[in-house]
């Protein structure tokens, strides 16, 4: 291993147990759980329900994005086969392999099987589902199906403690009593939804193993351990497919023609799709959950199999001994201010960061980013909606 856990008075951490060269894989990860987002499924977006591959080919992924007449150049550097996706009998989601839908069988797909009431609204999977999309809207940054898939594992497992166990290694706070502050999902704000929500997860899963993770404080270390540890995971067949066009070894000018049929590609979906190109879900991976978060980073995570497989790259040369830290905020938000950064992760990780980027900037004022300041006099309801989408 590359890497490993280390566990103190001052929290976890993962450090490097020998030299790493920027560039290099520090390890591939598979999730104990995911899920892909509800909107993003009710918007066609098709992927495997356990692995979350994407599988439309990229041609009718790119047609999904707004370009419906299209044909692609290359289709045969598409990877994704058809001939070898399959669906459950009984309620006929679609897995991209047998051994992808043996898998989910295997460990939560009994408890969530919906059968021949796929389409009812009055199930109690389905209400549940239902009142998720109505309180949190896209983007989603997490899902109630994530905690759903964790109950269903449990329920199924023979050997439940271990499951337990396994979740159990993930932060579930759902307050930082030294800093006072607190979750923004669990405030007073949304007590009135997030107990909507724990009455339907009950009527949908309840489990008297599992009694203690449906009681409101069991039900909001619940909902804290999935806001605080749940990595985004994306796939996309169009993707997959740039990058084995970009791999082509092409005539110059054919090379420059393919070039600019892809850079025009993606300028015609921004248009009509915006940021949303991708299969998108969240999953819970062990030693991912156990890096830091640095507004520098050292490695980045990724997921180049098109599927839920989790690679940590290094951004830079990592020494022996060195911790690995990765980001939890986005390109964008750390270009923010030091006081704009620290106000999403005290409010949504429980923190103040104090690596060294914000030590160089503890002296600058406490003022918001600009995107936050055009915002500031939002009324309550869009207040709320944008608090919800940002979990």
């Amino acid at each position: 291993a590359e890497a490993r856990f280390v566990s103190s008075a001052k929290g976890k951490g993962l450090f490097a147990t020998k030299n790493i060269r920027k560039g290099e894989t520090i390890f591939v990860e598979r999730p104990v759980a995911s899920s892909q987002f509800l909107w993003n499924a009710l918007y066609n977006y098709r992927a495997c329900d356990h692995c979350l591959r994407a599988l439309e080919t990229a041609e009718e992924n790119a047609r999904l994005l707004g370009k419906s007449l299209l044909l692609l150049p290359h289709p045969e550097q598409c990877s994704i086969r058809k001939d070898l996706h399959q669906q459950c009998p009984r309620c006929q989601v679609t897995y991209c392999s047998a051994e992808c839908r043996q898998a989910a069988l295997e460990q939560y797909h009994q408890v969530l099987c919906l059968g021949p009431s796929r389409d009812d609204p009055t199930h109690p999977l389905n209400k549940l589902q239902e009142a998720w999309r109505n309180m949190h809207y896209p983007p989603e940054t997490s899902s109630i199906m994530l905690m759903a898939r964790m109950v269903a594992t449990v329920k199924q497992a023979k050997d439940k403690e271990w499951w337990i166990k396994a979740f159990s290694q993930f932060c579930n706070k759902t307050a930082n009593e030294e800093e006072e502050i607190v979750h923004k999902l669990l405030g007073d704000k949304f007590k009135g939804q997030l107990e909507l929500l724990r009455l339907l997860f009950t009527e949908a899963l309840y489990d008297e193993y599992l009694s203690r993770w449906f009681t409101p404080e069991g039900f909001r270390s619940l909902f804290a351990l999935v806001g605080t540890n749940g990595q985004g995971i994306g796939t996309s067949s169009l993707s997959q497919w740039v990058h084995a066009c970009d791999a082509l070894d092409l005539p110059m000018l054919q090379r420059e023609e393919l070039d600019a049929f892809i850079d025009q590609l993606y300028k015609d979906i921004e248009k009509e799709s915006g940021e949303f190109l991708n299969c998108e879900g969240s999953g819970l991976y062990v030693l991912q959950s156990c890096c830091n978060h640095s507004c520098i980073p050292n490695a980045e995570t990724s997921f180049p199999e098109n599927n839920f497989l989790l690679h940590l790259t290094a951004l830079e040369d990592i020494e022996a001994g060195e911790e690995i830290c990765i980001s939890y905020l986005d390109c964008c938000q750390r270009e923010r201010s030091r006081h704009s950064r620290n106000k999403i992760l005290r409010e949504n990780y429980l923190f103040t960061c104090s690596c060294p980027k914000c030590l160089a900037q503890a002296d600058d004022a406490d003022v918001t980013s600009d995107e936050e300041e055009e915002g500031e006099g939002e009324t309550d309801d869009a207040e709320l909606e944008d608090e919800m989408t940002d979990v």
